[in-house]
């Protein structure tokens, strides 16, 4: 059994997932909790690849492992399908759908392939269909044996509390600095010390903000929306200013960055926040990940999207302005 945590951080729930795996009734359904970038995603194919393998042998591509079923977002089409296979980046729909749940239900009604345990992996479990919801339920109240479910979610109380409740739930931690540090100097390697620190001070303890902060460069961005949250932004002045930064024509990927870390500054000002600045910290902050489900997907207008950004953190700025 590997003892070596997929997930910088995540030393907790990986070993209990272990100690789960070794014990004689483990629990049918598991519920990976925690905010975006702490790592759910590899600890996900990491702890199907453990519970499969067979005994004596290496942990197998989950790719290729007839007995992991990953649950994801499609490509929207034929060609972004081919980008995909291709390995550059690549659009994808926006939900994971009710066919994509029929067809892992149907593959439940034969027994695991080359041993008696199979995983299902729906990552992230927030954004599936309505309906592929309701059939998700249903699996997880019947369960065939041997069939483990890992619902990866970044935002559980978006899920059916029916669902919620049939799962066992493995939280996340936020990183220490000194965990986040490891991280930058593992995968981004030509980072300076200043850049590090700035990136962890930004992050707020998530791995995967604080990577985007590093290699999209968002220092400058990420002290202007400090500036709107802190002064309010009367005059759009600052919000102009953030256009700039982010650049007339900027890649969908720093785009999507930016929106987490707009994100990622919003939950850190809430500790601190009144009664009345935290409900439109919140509701700021429920636009926003709308927003980033939809960035994925859809070619928004750049200037605008920032504007969009820009506007929402004024809109929870201290003292209050409205938006627009």
């Amino acid at each position: 059994m590997s003892t070596q945590t997929p997930s910088v951080g995540q030393d907790a729930a990986w070993q209990e997932w272990l100690s789960a795996i070794a014990s004689e009734r483990m629990h049918h359904a598991w519920l990976l909790s925690g905010a975006k970038g702490l790592g759910k995603r590899a600890f996900a194919r990491a702890a199907a690849a453990e519970l499969v393998r067979l005994p004596g042998q290496p942990a197998s591509d989950v790719d290729a492992h007839p007995d992991i079923h990953i649950l994801e977002h499609l490509p929207t089409n034929d060609d972004e399908a081919k980008k995909k296979a291709e390995g550059k980046p690549y659009q994808t729909k926006r939900n994971i759908t009710v066919d994509q749940v029929r067809e892992m239900i149907r593959r439940l009604s034969t027994k695991p392939t080359l041993g008696d345990k199979r995983a299902i992996v729906i990552d992230p479990a927030d954004d599936m269909e309505k309906s592929a919801v309701n059939a998700v339920l249903k699996a997880l109240e019947e369960p065939p044996t041997g069939t483990f479910f890992l619902l990866v979610t970044h935002q559980p109380g978006r899920l059916l509390p029916t669902i919620r409740s049939r799962c066992r739930v493995l939280r996340f931690a936020a990183l220490e600095a000194g965990e986040l540090d490891a991280v930058i100097r593992r995968d981004a390697p030509h980072v300076d010390s200043a850049a590090r620190s700035a990136a962890i001070a930004a992050s707020h303890g998530s791995p995967g903000v604080a990577l985007d902060f590093v290699e999209h460069d968002l220092g400058g961005i990420h002290a202007l929306m400090t500036r709107i949250l802190r002064e309010g932004d009367t005059r759009f002045h600052l919000r102009g200013a953030l256009a700039d930064e982010m650049g007339a024509r900027p890649a969908r990927d720093r785009q999507v960055a930016t929106l987490e870390l707009a994100r990622s500054v919003l939950v850190h000002e809430l500790r601190d926040a009144s009664r009345d600045r935290q409900l439109r910290i919140i509701e700021a902050h429920g636009t926003l990940t709308q927003l980033t489900t939809q960035a994925t997907t859809y070619n928004f207008d750049a200037g605008l999207l920032i504007m969009e950004i820009g506007g929402l953190l004024a809109s929870a700025a201290m003292p209050r302005e409205a938006a627009r």
